[in-house]
């Protein structure tokens, strides 16, 4: 049992700072940096490239849409071309600063309304992939399983990563809970670890209803921007270990 561990992170804007990027990044295998579209500065993005370069993290870049008001949380309308265009400048923008720290980026993860939209719409779907195929088609995507993504991924030959959220519901049918609805985040630290141990050991997952759901996942999400996340995200990676799993980037 193979997992990645991934945190989205480098979500400060100027004076405005969120989580604890550094904690999380001595926990997390792979940190989805915020481009600057729903959060993240040029100095935020620096700092967060190179602290991630010293540990030895993989580096995504976790693009959104043109969004800071609502943190990328806005579903938006956007035209093919465009959303292509900004994907690119996004991806672009991260993977140069984090190639002169060092390392480089190597996955893109959509961020928020535009990751939702994406694994049910093929048309943003497509735009997206377009968008990594023009950039580096060697580059994987991380979605959900089952989704939207999939399918344009296969048609450009891009490469594309399953992955689960320990801390969010999830409906019966396997998409995320909205985070308008009551409960849709999990705070509990214990409740989100046991979580992902089943989805990492079972492939397995209690939705908001009851019922259990298959999720087939190698990369297992815990969100930076939550209350205590350093202390939720350390404790999944204890259980974790724990069970036997073994943490390492798919990157």
């Amino acid at each position: 049992m193979v997992i990645d561990l991934n945190a989205d992170l480098g979500e400060g804007f100027g004076i405005w700072k969120l989580g604890d990027d550094l904690a999380l990044l001595d926990i997390v295998t792979s940190a989805n940096v915020a481009c600057g579209f729903h959060a993240g500065d040029p100095v935020t993005i620096r700092r967060t490239c190179a602290a991630a370069v010293d540990r030895g993290v993989s580096i995504g870049a976790q693009v959104s849409y043109r969004d800071l008001a609502h943190f990328g949380r806005r579903e938006m309308e956007v035209e093919p071309e465009e959303l292509c265009a900004e994907v690119l400048y996004q991806l672009a923008a991260v993977d140069g600063i984090a190639r002169s720290m060092g390392g480089r980026v190597s996955y893109v993860k959509p961020h928020g309304a535009l990751y939702n939209r994406i694994c049910r719409d093929p048309g943003q779907a497509a735009a997206v992939i377009d968008a990594v195929a023009d950039y580096d088609p060697s580059l994987p995507v991380l979605t959900l399983p089952g989704s939207a993504v999939h399918h344009a991924a296969a048609a450009e030959g891009v490469p594309t990563i399953t992955e689960a959220f320990a801390d969010r519901a999830y409906t019966p049918a396997g998409a995320l809970v909205s985070r308008r609805e009551p409960g849709a985040v999990i705070h509990d630290p214990a409740a989100v670890a046991a979580r992902a141990v089943r989805m990492a050991v079972d492939n397995r997952v209690v939705a908001a209803d009851g019922s259990e759901i298959a999720v087939s996942a190698r990369s297992i999400c815990v969100h930076g921007d939550t209350p205590d996340a350093v202390r939720l995200a350390q404790a999944v990676r204890d259980r974790l270990l724990e069970a036997g799993v073994v943490l390492q980037a798919f990157a």
